[in-house]
């Protein structure tokens, strides 16, 4: 069964369904296929980095097919404060949850990895080639060093017990329903956020962290749940495969179109005490085009009016939750 009606009749476990990427993931499944049970093991009743809780999602939900997304992530503050346990969370939930699918007899198994896993000096740009060869920028690389983990275990599962699992590594994600807790929060949500509210209360400054030199690919939510859900209908290897828009922008430029597209008028200050991460990151997109057609279609630009202008409409209820 190909296309879209690979998910007439099915029963999909999508973890993280959710948050953010997750929202945006479940959405599109239930455009594509109306005939798709959806279940997602919501983390107040189902703690997935327990053996048991994972069992009984199964159980109850007599999923099919799953689509990992859950994590536990934030931005570079986030992962200098909690680096033991991004790294427990992430390794011990991915790897429980792949070997219970394994015993239940999951059809198919979509990992979502990280670009954080990569090499700090992999020649730009990132090729899935060149996963394994270095160590990950320190500040992600217990995130990056768990989610990698999933990968070697996606192969040693297909090579020992045939099963179909296949693993996926998108850019940043940015777009409608982000995170815009300062404390957690990437650098798009941040900055808008910094932004709108400076332009508010007639602030003449909002500061960024770092020199402002690094360059980063962004991917909009939408192109990234289009894309997973490409990948599981047509994709059957355990190669990881990138996903990712292409384009290359510096956090300076970055910053300076959303000061534009804000209306905020005041200066940019750089805060050079903190850390600018990974010097660049741009992925090699080929893959995903050669293997399963798929290739972002949303242009940056208008992929930031949207996430900015569903922040302002929902902002009031977003800073009182």
């Amino acid at each position: 069964m190909t296309g879209h009606d690979y998910w007439s009749g099915r029963t999909v476990m999508v973890t993280g369904g959710s948050g953010f990427l997750g929202s945006h993931l479940v959405d599109e499944l239930e455009r594509r296929n109306d005939a798709v049970d959806i279940f997602v093991p919501r983390s107040d009743e189902y703690d997935l980095r327990n053996r048991e809780a994972i069992q009984q999602a199964f159980e109850e939900s007599k999923a099919d097919t799953v689509i990992h997304l859950a994590a536990t992530v934030g931005g570079i503050g986030a992962n200098r404060k909690n680096p033991g346990r991004y790294f427990y969370d992430n390794a011990i939930m991915g790897i429980e949850l792949m070997e219970q699918a394994r015993r239940y007899d999951i059809e198919k198994f979509s990992i979502l990895g990280t670009i954080c896993a990569y090499p700090e000096h992999t020649p730009v740009p990132f090729s899935e080639e060149d996963l394994y060869n270095g160590y990950p920028e320190k500040t992600n690389a217990p995130y990056g060093i768990a989610k990698k983990a999933l990968h070697t275990q996606s192969w040693a599962y297909r090579e020992q017990y045939g099963f179909n699992s296949i693993y996926l590594l998108p850019v940043n994600l940015y777009g409608p329903r982000d995170d815009f807790d300062l404390e957690t929060s990437h650098v798009i949500p941040a900055i808008i956020r910094k932004c709108i509210e400076a332009r508010e209360s007639g602030e003449d400054a909002i500061t960024a962290w770092g020199t402002g030199s690094p360059t980063r690919e962004f991917l909009f939510v939408k192109d990234a749940a289009e894309g997973i859900l490409d990948a599981t209908e047509q994709y059957d290897s355990s190669e990881p495969v990138n996903l990712g828009s292409g384009e290359e922008i510096s956090i300076q430029n970055l910053i300076e179109l959303i000061v534009n597209l804000t209306g905020f008028e005041g200066q940019i200050e750089w805060d050079t005490s903190k850390p600018d991460g990974q010097p660049r990151r741009k992925l090699d997109t080929s893959r995903a085009k050669e293997r399963f057609d798929w290739e972002a279609s949303t242009e940056f630009r208008d992929g930031l009016r949207e996430t900015i202008e569903w922040y302002e409409q929902n902002r009031e209820r977003i800073l009182d939750a």
